[in-house]
C-alpha cells in the first residue's frame, strides 16, 4: 500500500522543500514510483528544484483545485530532468507561480476537501509507491488536512529561537491527529555544535525522534536549489543523513 509522507515546518526558511525534493529523489533511486505535490500554493518552489518549466506545463495544482482539470493532468513526469538516471519515476504536481493565480488563492481560497480526493486519485491513477507532500509552513487548513492524511511526517527545524516554540506546537498537533510516525529533522547546524549532542537534546526537549541532524554545508548553499543535492553529491555526509531520513519515513 502506498505511503503518504508530509514534510512540514512551522516557519519558512528551514529547508523544507529541499528536504522534500532530496527524499523524493532517494526513493526514486531505489526504484519507487514517487509523486511529489507542492501545496505551498502561496510560495511554490519544487518546480525549480526539479527543473520544471512552467511555460511547458498546461496544468498545475491550482487548476485541479478550481475544477479546471483532473488531478492526473496536473502531474508531470520530471524523471528525465534529474542530474542522473534513477530506477524509479518522479511525478511532480506543482503549484502555479503566476501572480494572478496566487492572488486568486489569497482572495477566494479553494475547496480544501478536494486535496483529500486528489491525494487518493494520484496514488491510484499513477500507481504510486509513495506520495510526498511539501506543505505550507505554519498552521492552516490544508496543512492540517495533509498531516492528518499522512502515514509519516517530518518536521524540519533549525537551531533558532523562532523555531523552538512552533516546533513544539507542530509535534503536539501531529500526535493529536494520530499520525503513525512523526520525526524531527534539525537542519543547517553550525560546525560549532556536536551533532550527537544536538540530537539527544532535541529528542529530550520535544519527546520526539530526531531522524537526522543535518550539518551546515557549503556545497548545499553553493548548489542554491539548482538541482537535487543527493544526486549531485552521492557520497557527501549530508547525503548520508538524508538517506537516514528517507529510511525512517518509509520504515
Amino acid at each position: 500500500m502506498a505511503k503518504i509522507i508530509s514534510i512540514h515546518s512551522f516557519r519558512r526558511g528551514t529547508g523544507k522543500s529541499n528536504v522534500t525534493a532530496n527524499v523524493t529523489a532517494l526513493l526514486a533511486a531505489e526504484g519507487q514510483r514517487v509523486g511529489v505535490i507542492d501545496i505551498d500554493i502561496q510560495s511554490p518552489s519544487l518546480h525549480i528544484l526539479f527543473g520544471l518549466d512552467e511555460e511547458e506545463t498546461p496544468y498545475s495544482l491550482n487548476d485541479y483545485l478550481w475544477g479546471r482539470c483532473d488531478i492526473k493532468q496536473a502531474a508531470h513526469d520530471v524523471t528525465s530532468n534529474l542530474d542522473t538516471e534513477v530506477k524509479g519515476q518522479i511525478f511532480l504536481i506543482p503549484s502555479s507561480t503566476k501572480i494572478s493565480d496566487i492572488t486568486r488563492v489569497l482572495r477566494e481560497g479553494y475547496d480544501v476537501g478536494a486535496l483529500n480526493d486528489g491525494f487518493h486519485k494520484l496514488v491510484k491513477s499513477l500507481r504510486l509507491d509513495v506520495l510526498m507532500v511539501d506543505t505550507h509552513a505554519g498552521l492552516n487548513e490544508e496543512t492540517l488536512l495533509s498531516i492528518a492524511l499522512s502515514d509519516a511526517l517530518a518536521i524540519i527545524m533549525r537551531l533558532d529561537q523562532q523555531d523552538y516554540q512552533g516546533t513544539g506546537i507542530m509535534v503536539e498537533v501531529a500526535h493529536k491527529l494520530d499520525v503513525p510516525r512523526v520525526v524531527l529533522v534539525v537542519n543547517e547546524v553550525p560546525s560549532a555544535f556536536e551533532l550527537a549532542k544536538v540530537k539527544s537534546k532535541v529528542e529530550q526537549i520535544y519527546n520526539c525522534e530526531v531522524a537526522a541532524v543535518l550539518p551546515y554545508s557549503d556545497e548545499v548553499m553553493a548548489l542554491a536549489s539548482a538541482g537535487i543535492f543527493v544526486l549531485r553529491y552521492p557520497d557527501h555526509p549530508v547525503t548520508a543523513k538524508l538517506k537516514q531520513i528517507a529510511a525512517r519515513l518509509t520504515a
